[in-house]
């Protein structure tokens, strides 16, 4: 009988290290788009709502926002999301970055969550 390999999916709230007591780390938003495990790296969009982050993008996409504390699927349409917007640590293994994104976008998106308090860490 062949054996069958499983590869699971990063589990809610597994990419934290550390964050702030209460709801301090922590906000509510909206996922405008997406179907995106948690950890993922999000951007913020012209409304107002959270998206994946677009490195090549010039549209304010290209800037990380936060990270996703929770699995969320908005392909068909905007979902309730949590996100890590301040005061935490995270797992930098454990962070979800767009496919095919280069070591100078993660530099890049690494250091904007830095700015905003969310500290990567190996």
């Amino acid at each position: 009988m062949p054996t069958k390999t499983h590869i699971e999916s990063t589990h809610t709230g597994e990419h934290i290290l550390s964050e702030a007591s209460g709801a301090r780390s922590r906000e509510s938003g909206m996922l405008a788009s997406g179907n995106l495990p948690a950890g993922a790296v999000l951007a913020m969009n012209g409304a107002g709502d959270y998206v994946p982050l677009a490195p090549a993008a010039a549209d304010g996409t290209e800037v990380a926002k936060a990270v996703l504390y929770g699995a969320a699927d908005a392909s068909e349409t905007p979902q309730p999301i949590t996100v890590h917007v301040r005061a935490c640590e995270v797992h930098g293994a454990l962070l979800g970055w767009p496919e095919g994104v280069d070591e100078a976008a993660i530099t890049a998106g690494t250091n904007d969550l830095v700015s905003r308090g969310v500290i990567v860490r190996d």
